[in-house]
Protein backbone atom coordinates (compact mmCIF):
# COMPACT_ATOMS: atom_id res chain seq x y z
CA UNK A 1 0.00 0.00 0.00
CA UNK A 2 1.35 3.31 -1.08
CA UNK A 3 1.50 6.63 1.32
CA UNK A 4 -1.25 8.45 -0.67
CA UNK A 5 -3.65 5.33 -0.11
CA UNK A 6 -2.36 5.01 3.94
CA UNK A 7 -3.09 8.96 3.77
CA UNK A 8 -6.61 8.43 2.00
CA UNK A 9 -7.39 5.23 4.44
CA UNK A 10 -6.25 7.52 7.76
CA UNK A 11 -7.02 11.20 7.27
CA UNK A 12 -6.49 13.56 10.08
CA UNK A 13 -9.82 14.30 11.89
CA UNK A 14 -10.60 17.70 13.73
CA UNK A 15 -14.38 17.76 14.51
CA UNK A 16 -16.62 14.54 14.24
CA UNK A 17 -19.86 14.54 13.93
CA UNK A 18 -23.08 11.99 13.17
CA UNK A 19 -23.01 11.78 9.06
CA UNK A 20 -19.81 13.88 8.73
CA UNK A 21 -16.28 14.35 10.08
CA UNK A 22 -13.97 17.53 9.16
CA UNK A 23 -10.42 17.52 8.66
CA UNK A 24 -7.51 19.79 7.23
CA UNK A 25 -7.46 20.78 3.44
CA UNK A 26 -4.61 18.18 2.03
CA UNK A 27 -2.35 19.28 -0.82
CA UNK A 28 -2.77 15.70 -2.49
CA UNK A 29 -6.58 16.11 -2.90
CA UNK A 30 -5.72 19.01 -4.78
CA UNK A 31 -7.19 16.82 -8.21
CA UNK A 32 -10.10 16.54 -6.34
CA UNK A 33 -10.53 19.65 -5.35
CA UNK A 34 -10.14 20.38 -9.09
CA UNK A 35 -12.31 17.95 -10.33
CA UNK A 36 -15.77 19.36 -8.18
CA UNK A 37 -14.92 22.98 -8.66
CA UNK A 38 -15.11 22.06 -13.01
CA UNK A 39 -18.37 20.27 -11.99
CA UNK A 40 -21.16 22.88 -13.24
CA UNK A 41 -23.28 21.23 -11.02
CA UNK A 42 -21.62 22.28 -8.08
CA UNK A 43 -21.03 26.12 -9.16
CA UNK A 44 -24.85 26.37 -10.36
CA UNK A 45 -25.20 27.29 -6.79
CA UNK A 46 -21.77 29.01 -6.20
CA UNK A 47 -20.37 30.58 -8.65
CA UNK A 48 -20.36 31.69 -12.16
CA UNK A 49 -19.52 27.90 -14.09
CA UNK A 50 -16.58 27.89 -15.94
CA UNK A 51 -13.71 26.01 -16.75
CA UNK A 52 -10.73 25.87 -14.35
CA UNK A 53 -7.36 24.66 -14.56
CA UNK A 54 -5.47 22.07 -12.26
CA UNK A 55 -2.79 25.12 -11.90
CA UNK A 56 -5.25 27.79 -10.52
CA UNK A 57 -6.75 25.39 -7.88
CA UNK A 58 -2.91 24.87 -6.79
CA UNK A 59 -2.30 28.59 -6.39
CA UNK A 60 -5.72 28.84 -4.36
CA UNK A 61 -4.62 26.29 -2.17
CA UNK A 62 -1.33 27.68 -1.70
CA UNK A 63 -3.50 31.13 -0.91
CA UNK A 64 -5.60 29.26 1.52
CA UNK A 65 -2.97 27.93 3.08
CA UNK A 66 -1.38 31.33 3.76
CA UNK A 67 -4.52 32.82 5.00
CA UNK A 68 -4.98 30.01 7.38
CA UNK A 69 -1.48 31.00 8.73
CA UNK A 70 -2.86 34.22 9.77
CA UNK A 71 -5.86 33.25 11.22
CA UNK A 72 -8.20 34.88 8.84
CA UNK A 73 -9.58 32.00 7.27
CA UNK A 74 -9.96 28.20 8.48
CA UNK A 75 -10.71 25.44 5.72
CA UNK A 76 -11.83 22.02 5.77
CA UNK A 77 -12.83 19.03 4.10
CA UNK A 78 -15.01 17.10 4.78
CA UNK A 79 -15.45 13.54 4.90
CA UNK A 80 -18.19 10.65 4.79
CA UNK A 81 -17.57 9.36 8.20
CA UNK A 82 -19.00 5.93 7.86
CA UNK A 83 -15.98 5.31 4.77
CA UNK A 84 -13.82 8.59 5.23
CA UNK A 85 -13.87 9.47 1.68
CA UNK A 86 -13.59 13.09 1.06
CA UNK A 87 -17.21 14.86 -0.43
CA UNK A 88 -16.52 18.27 -0.57
CA UNK A 89 -14.70 21.65 1.19
CA UNK A 90 -15.99 24.05 3.56
CA UNK A 91 -14.23 27.10 5.06
CA UNK A 92 -15.15 30.55 7.25
CA UNK A 93 -13.29 32.71 5.72
CA UNK A 94 -13.19 36.94 5.89
CA UNK A 95 -12.29 36.40 9.99
CA UNK A 96 -12.27 39.20 11.65
CA UNK A 97 -11.21 38.55 15.55
CA UNK A 98 -12.06 42.10 16.92
CA UNK A 99 -15.63 42.07 15.27
CA UNK A 100 -15.93 38.45 16.00
CA UNK A 101 -17.39 37.64 12.39
CA UNK A 102 -16.75 35.71 9.64
CA UNK A 103 -18.57 34.04 6.35
CA UNK A 104 -19.27 30.85 5.91
CA UNK A 105 -18.76 28.77 2.33
CA UNK A 106 -19.73 24.85 1.85
CA UNK A 107 -19.28 22.48 -1.35
CA UNK A 108 -20.43 18.99 -1.44
CA UNK A 109 -18.78 17.68 -4.45
CA UNK A 110 -19.62 13.92 -4.23
CA UNK A 111 -23.18 14.43 -6.00
CA UNK A 112 -24.43 11.26 -4.15
CA UNK A 113 -24.19 13.14 -1.08
CA UNK A 114 -26.34 15.78 -1.91
CA UNK A 115 -29.92 16.85 -0.32
CA UNK A 116 -29.20 13.49 2.31
CA UNK A 117 -28.47 15.49 5.62
CA UNK A 118 -24.60 15.92 4.95
CA UNK A 119 -24.93 19.38 4.03
CA UNK A 120 -26.69 20.84 6.73
CA UNK A 121 -24.48 18.96 9.57
CA UNK A 122 -21.75 20.22 7.84
CA UNK A 123 -22.82 23.85 8.62
CA UNK A 124 -24.10 23.01 11.98
CA UNK A 125 -20.42 21.55 12.92
CA UNK A 126 -18.64 24.48 11.44
CA UNK A 127 -20.55 27.33 13.45
CA UNK A 128 -19.92 25.37 16.40
CA UNK A 129 -16.50 25.50 15.46
CA UNK A 130 -16.63 29.37 14.61
CA UNK A 131 -18.59 29.94 17.77
CA UNK A 132 -17.15 27.22 20.30
CA UNK A 133 -13.34 27.02 19.12
CA UNK A 134 -12.71 30.74 17.80
CA UNK A 135 -15.27 32.58 20.22
CA UNK A 136 -16.90 34.35 17.73
CA UNK A 137 -20.44 35.59 17.59
CA UNK A 138 -21.50 36.56 14.17
CA UNK A 139 -21.46 34.14 10.85
CA UNK A 140 -23.15 35.33 7.90
CA UNK A 141 -23.43 33.72 3.99
CA UNK A 142 -24.74 34.18 0.91
CA UNK A 143 -26.76 32.00 -1.50
CA UNK A 144 -29.33 32.40 -4.31
CA UNK A 145 -33.06 32.59 -4.18
CA UNK A 146 -33.44 29.60 -6.35
CA UNK A 147 -31.20 27.42 -4.09
CA UNK A 148 -33.91 25.87 -2.52
CA UNK A 149 -31.85 23.12 -0.90
CA UNK A 150 -29.32 25.18 0.60
CA UNK A 151 -31.32 27.79 2.31
CA UNK A 152 -33.23 24.73 3.75
CA UNK A 153 -30.18 23.34 5.26
CA UNK A 154 -28.78 26.28 6.31
CA UNK A 155 -31.86 26.80 8.32
CA UNK A 156 -31.47 23.29 9.63
CA UNK A 157 -28.08 24.19 10.92
CA UNK A 158 -29.32 27.60 12.35
CA UNK A 159 -28.98 30.54 9.91
CA UNK A 160 -31.99 32.49 9.73
CA UNK A 161 -32.46 34.99 6.10
CA UNK A 162 -32.10 38.63 7.17
CA UNK A 163 -32.47 40.71 4.15
CA UNK A 164 -32.77 39.89 0.30
CA UNK A 165 -30.71 41.79 -2.44
CA UNK A 166 -33.39 41.87 -5.17
CA UNK A 167 -32.56 40.44 -8.49
CA UNK A 168 -29.29 40.57 -8.64
CA UNK A 169 -28.35 36.80 -9.84
CA UNK A 170 -28.84 35.91 -13.12
CA UNK A 171 -29.22 32.18 -13.93
CA UNK A 172 -30.87 30.39 -16.96
CA UNK A 173 -32.54 33.70 -18.70
CA UNK A 174 -34.12 34.79 -14.97
CA UNK A 175 -32.99 37.55 -12.53
CA UNK A 176 -33.05 36.04 -8.72
CA UNK A 177 -32.51 37.65 -5.44
CA UNK A 178 -29.26 37.16 -3.43
CA UNK A 179 -30.26 35.78 0.08
CA UNK A 180 -28.38 36.50 3.25
CA UNK A 181 -28.52 34.70 5.94
CA UNK A 182 -26.72 34.53 9.48
CA UNK A 183 -26.44 33.14 13.06
CA UNK A 184 -25.20 34.59 16.37
CA UNK A 185 -23.46 32.40 19.01
CA UNK A 186 -26.56 33.34 21.68
CA UNK A 187 -28.60 31.50 19.22
CA UNK A 188 -27.21 28.25 19.00
CA UNK A 189 -26.23 25.23 20.97
CA UNK A 190 -23.00 23.75 21.05
CA UNK A 191 -24.05 19.59 19.59
CA UNK A 192 -20.27 18.51 19.77
CA UNK A 193 -17.32 20.94 20.82
CA UNK A 194 -18.81 21.85 23.86
CA UNK A 195 -17.49 18.33 25.09
CA UNK A 196 -14.43 19.25 24.03
CA UNK A 197 -13.33 22.37 24.84
CA UNK A 198 -13.49 22.31 28.62
CA UNK A 199 -11.00 23.80 31.04
CA UNK A 200 -9.18 20.90 33.38
CA UNK A 201 -10.62 20.45 36.88
CA UNK A 202 -8.24 20.60 39.79
CA UNK A 203 -6.57 17.49 40.77
CA UNK A 204 -7.65 16.02 44.08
Amino acid sequence: MDSLQQTNDQPVINIVGEKVALGPIRRELVPLYHRWINDFAVLRTLYIPRPSTLEEIEAYFEKDVEQEKVRRAAFFTVYDRATMAPIGRTELDSINHRDRSASFGLEIGEAEYRGRGYGSETARLMLDYAFTVIGLHSVNLETWEYNLAGQNAYKKAGFKEYGRRRQAKFMRGQLWDIIHMDCLATEFVSPVLHEIMVPDKPRT
